[in-house]
């Protein structure tokens, strides 16, 4: 029999901790000395308490744990809870990756700040387009709040478009607006090139994009995740030019490989001389 101060040291945990999970039924000393009540835990208690440090740190509240190690959660109703905590884990994981991409994607353009390289900057007229298009609404414009907008968008896009029999003609078209509502949300359209006619169903939109007769153009390379860098050198030849910007810029998705590392895409950014 170990006393608790040994079996918190087998076991990595505190005894402040053992003696929580005594007094909520979790894990009960082997036996309690009626003198003195100093409690003794036995080495085969090691394993329940492996088991319940390990549920814990996967996320269960501490009666779910209690249910699952007195076994009664069964095993269908165990898999269950296990299947959607690992998805919310993986959730988190992705949520994790996006925001590390924007602190890398916003160092770079602080360490890059006067030697991002503008020569490829081109003004030139972007002509009418036309495009099919699905639009939702983003919290803001930065690339977090973007992506996993736009994303589902264009999944769903490309199925009604199969569903309905068009087949799209040239590259996608993000481009975007001022949301409605206001508060700094965006309305995405999730856009591609397409030659059939003008439609206006709830389903599916066709519509003629106007041309814009001085765009700033850049070729951003990577994934959008990562545009910030791009776009701001694009915003600093635009200040340093003579020009000033009229909206957001559109999208043009020139390559999209599997791989996002290797997406291609032109921006497009309507600007005046002032």
């Amino acid at each position: 029999m170990f006393t608790i101060g040994d079996f918190a040291r087998h076991g990595r945990v505190s005894v402040r901790m053992l003696r929580h999970y005594d007094a909520i039924g979790l894990l009960r000393p082997a036996h309690v000395d009626p003198a003195t009540g100093y409690r003794h835990y036995s080495a085969a208690q090691l394993s329940r308490l492996n088991r319940v440090i390990a549920l814990k740190e996967l996320g269960f509240t501490l009666q779910q744990v209690r249910d699952i190690v007195d076994e009664k959660v069964g095993t269908e109703e165990l898999r269950g809870m296990l299947r959607l905590r690992r998805a919310e884990l993986e959730a988190t994981v992705e949520a994790v990756a996006a925001r590390l991409v924007q602190v890398e994607a916003r160092l770079r353009s602080i360490e890059s700040e006067g030697h991002m390289p503008t020569d490829d900057v081109v003004i030139k007229r972007v002509p009418a387009v036309r495009v099919a298009e699905l639009t939702a609404t983003a919290a803001s414009f930065d690339p977090q709040d973007i992506g996993p907008v736009i994303t589902p968008l264009y999944e769903e896009l490309f199925r009604r478009l199969d569903a309905v029999g068009i087949t799209p003609t040239g590259p996608g078209v993000a481009y975007y607006e001022d949301a409605p509502e206001g508060g700094g949300a965006i309305s995405v359209h999730a856009a591609v090139q397409v030659s059939a006619p003008p439609r206006d169903g709830d389903d599916l939109r066709i519509l003629d994009l106007p041309p814009i007769d001085h765009a700033a153009t850049i070729v951003h390379r990577g994934p959008m995740d990562a545009v910030v860098p791009t776009a701001q050198a694009l915003a600093h030849w635009i200040d340093g030019n003579g020009y000033r910007s009229t909206g957001y810029p559109r999208e043009i998705t020139l390559e999209c490989p599997e791989n996002r590392a290797e997406w291609v895409t032109e921006l497009q950014t309507p600007v005046v001389q002032v």
